[in-house]
């Protein structure tokens, strides 16, 4: 098969597998959109899953369906190591020239971005040196007194409000996606659930959307109480079989291509239905194949190909970043799961390396703050990383 149509490459094709199976999600959020815009309350909404699982595809959809609405919308990803003021800022300087070009009163426009560009300036510390502070681009005088207190939680509740009835002025609505949602620091957390919760009880047209690891719902919840009201949680997960079928089927046939019922079974008995690794098994299965249909025989001659790079891209990148000790808990994860995807408990981890729990802690904690294992459930522990553990128990 020509590797240059390959439509299992990155980038290629019209709808990617990590979006096939995901129209209950995209259903859900039309209505979103739609409910906000008239006014009428909506929570907003946070999708949780392992790596792979494609969040972060579908964050883009959903920020470019907010586009097509004629919402505002802007998208960034939190980093543990970084506050929430400067990508947020961006994200939201994006979402005011989306509604900039409806607007009829520029004078309007400019002094919300310039309360934006007095909430992006508290970023510096205070006393900062003026080389020192951070210039967010945003040209417009600065708006003293709103949303530069300095404490996070007061500054986003009155930057939302802002921001939010200005969309409100053009009967429209803001879309703020986050993904990587876990990694954002508790104080910012705290603030996010406080705006989201102030949004709500005014109805304001603007709706986060987060993504995250599974544990995320639990972040939320230590940060607030209330948290539970303010997001519909969408657990996003495995395709089931049809439409990973239709993950392959559908880009093949819009090249005249297909695959037979052998190499369908065989591509999800490798994938278990991962959107990444559909993919992966998918354009190795293709290079591999002269011709269509591509059948089993061409699956299992690629798989090894498949397999390879995933070590190295999606397995071995993680890996990498861990020390020796955390390895060490790592291996013993793979090894007391034989390889599958289900959660230990810690003291059974401690046990099998003969060590004591607490000695162990440094390196658990460690693994968590890189986001290459999550709590299942207290006491539990399991990857965030499909087959990893199978992928473990083959190195040396």
């Amino acid at each position: 098969m020509d590797p240059v149509r390959n439509p299992f490459a990155p980038g290629a094709g019209q709808r990617p597998p990590e979006l096939a199976g995901r129209d209950r999600e995209v259903d859900a959020f039309e209505i979103v959109l739609e409910r906000v815009s008239r006014g009428r309350p909506e929570r907003s909404l946070v999708l949780t899953g392992l790596r792979g699982v494609g969040k972060t595809v579908l964050l883009g959809e959903l920020r470019s369906m907010a586009v097509r609405a004629g919402w505002g919308a802007g998208k960034i990803e939190a980093r543990p190591d970084a506050d929430l003021r400067r990508p947020l800022s961006a994200a939201l300087h994006r979402a005011i020239r989306d509604l900039a070009m409806r607007h009829s009163a520029p004078d309007r426009v400019d002094e919300v971005l310039g309360v934006l560009k007095a909430f992006a300036m508290r970023s510096a510390p205070d006393g900062a040196k003026l080389r020192d502070r951070w210039q967010p681009g945003i040209d417009v005088p600065v708006k003293s007194g709103r949303a530069d207190s300095g404490d996070i939680e007061i500054d986003l509740v009155e930057l939302f409000t802002e921001v939010a009835a200005l969309a409100a002025d053009v009967e429209t609505g803001v879309a703020i996606l986050i993904d990587e949602m876990q990694d954002l620091r508790p104080d910012d957390v705290s603030a996010l659930c406080a705006a989201c919760h102030e949004l709500s009880q005014s109805r304001a047209p603007l709706v986060v959307v987060g993504a995250g690891l599974p544990h995320l719902p639990a972040v939320l919840s230590a940060s607030k109480s209330y948290s539970e009201r303010l997001f519909k949680y969408v657990r996003i997960g495995q395709l089931d079989r049809p439409d990973a079928d239709f993950a392959l089927i559908a880009p093949a046939e819009r090249e005249d291509a297909s695959f037979d019922t052998d190499a369908l079974d065989a591509l999800f008995e490798a994938s278990s239905g991962y959107p990444y690794f559909v993919q992966a098994y998918g354009k190795a299965a293709w290079d591999a194949a002269t011709r269509s249909p591509i059948s089993a025989a061409d699956v299992k001659l690629a798989a090894p190909e498949a397999e390879a790079e995933l070590a190295v891209g999606f397995f071995g990148s993680r890996y990498e970043r861990a020390t020796p000790a955390e390895r060490e808990y790592l291996r013993a994860m793979a090894e007391l799961t034989e390889g599958r995807d289900d959660p230990v408990p810690t003291a059974q981890i401690a046990e099998h390396l003969t060590r004591r729990a607490s000695s162990l802690s440094p390196a658990r904690d460690s693994l968590l703050k890189k986001g290459l294992v999550f709590s299942a459930q207290r006491g539990q522990i399991a990857f965030t990383v499909p087959h990893f553990g199978r992928f473990l128990l083959t190195q040396a």
